[in-house]
C-alpha cells in the first residue's frame, strides 16, 4: 500500500514587530507568491507535510483569494505521493466560500487519522471504563457514520460492555439503523443504547420570527471511555469521573473550547488538532534554535 501524503496548510504567525518582509510570500511585487513545505511527521500509512501560509502576499498587502489559491495549487502539485489536503479554518476564510470546497479532505483520510489517534492516544480508554459513546450527525449521514464507527472501534469492542448512541430524528429514523446496531450484538454480545438528542432553546432568537432557536443536546446519561463525535455543533455530552477521551471527527475549534470548559480533565482529540500540534511543535523548536 502506497503511503499517503497529507499536505496541511496553516497560518504562519507574523513577526511581533511587523517591520520586516520575511513573513511575506514574495519579496517583490512582480514575483509569484511561493509557499514553502516541510516534512513534519512520517508514520507507517501516511506522512505529513506542513505548508506555512504567511500573513501577507507582499509586504503588508493582504492576500487576494485567487493569488492564494494558485500558490496553494502549486504547492500541492509539487508534493510527492498520493496527496490529500487539510486547511486551517483561518486559511479557508481567506479563500472565500466559492473556493473552499476544493480543499476539503477525503473521508478516507479523516478516517485514517481518527484510527491513528485512537491507537496512539485513546486505545486504553475503552478498557478502563468499558464504555464508548457515539454522537451521530444528521440523519442522512447516520448510516455512513455508523459504518465508520464500526471500523474504528472494532479492535476495542471485546473490552466494551456499554455503548451509548445519540442520534438525531424520530423513531422511524432509528429503525433504518437497526441493521447496523444488531451487528454489535451478534459479534460481541453488545447492545447499543440509542438515545435521541434533546431539543432545547438557546438565547439567540430568529430575527424574523422572534422565536428562540433550537439546539440539540445529549441527555443526562454519563459518557466515558471514548466519545466519538460526528455531529455538526457541540452536543454537550456529560462525562463521568473515569477516563474519557473526546474525539471530534469534524475538527470544530468551538467544540474544543466548550468541551475544555465543561470537562477540563478529559482529553480532546481531532485530526486538525493533531496536525496543528505537529506544525506548532516544529515551529517552536525552530524559533528556539534561532
Amino acid at each position: 500500500m502506497e503511503q499517503e501524503t497529507i499536505l496541511y496548510y496553516y497560518p504562519l504567525p507574523a513577526k511581533p514587530d511587523g517591520t520586516d518582509n520575511t513573513t511575506a510570500a514574495r519579496k517583490h511585487w512582480f514575483q509569484e507568491a511561493v509557499l514553502q513545505t516541510a516534512l513534519h511527521a512520517r508514520q507507517e500509512e501516511f506522512c505529513v507535510l506542513g505548508c506555512a501560509v504567511p500573513p501577507f502576499s507582499y509586504r503588508k498587502r493582504a492576500w487576494k483569494a485567487p493569488v492564494l489559491y494558485e500558490a496553494m495549487e502549486t504547492a500541492l502539485h509539487t508534493a510527492a505521493g498520493m496527496t490529500d489536503t487539510f486547511v486551517h479554518p483561518d486559511i479557508l476564510r481567506l479563500l472565500g466560500p466559492e473556493r473552499q470546497g476544493r480543499w476539503q479532505p477525503r473521508e478516507d483520510t479523516i478516517k485514517m487519522l481518527l484510527k491513528y489517534l485512537l491507537e496512539q492516544q485513546a486505545g486504553e480508554a475503552p478498557a478502563l471504563s468499558g464504555m464508548v459513546t457515539v454522537l451521530l450527525g444528521q440523519p442522512r449521514d447516520a448510516a455512513r457514520q455508523l459504518e465508520t464507527t464500526w471500523e474504528l472501534l472494532e479492535p476495542y469492542l471485546p473490552r466494551v460492555n456499554r455503548m451509548l448512541l445519540y442520534y438525531e430524528g424520530q423513531e422511524d429514523g432509528l429503525e433504518a439503523l437497526q441493521e447496523y446496531l444488531e451487528a454489535y450484538y451478534y459479534e460481541y454480545g453488545l447492545v447499543p443504547q440509542p438515545i435521541p438528542y434533546r431539543r432545547t432553546r438557546i438565547a439567540e432568537s430568529d430575527p424574523f420570527s422572534g422565536e428562540s432557536a433550537a439546539a440539540l443536546r445529549c441527555g443526562k446519561e454519563r459518557s466515558g471511555g471514548v466519545i466519538l463525535d460526528f455531529a455538526e455543533g457541540y452536543r454537550y455530552p456529560k462525562t463521568g469521573s473515569w477516563t474519557c477521551v473526546y474525539i471530534d471527527a469534524v475538527s470544530d475549534g468551538e467544540k474544543e473550547r466548550l468541551f475544555g470548559r465543561k470537562s477540563p480533565a478529559a482529553a480532546y482529540l481531532s485530526p486538525l488538532k493533531y496536525l496543528d500540534t505537529l506544525v506548532k511543535n516544529s515551529y517552536d523548536r525552530k524559533v528556539k534554535m534561532t
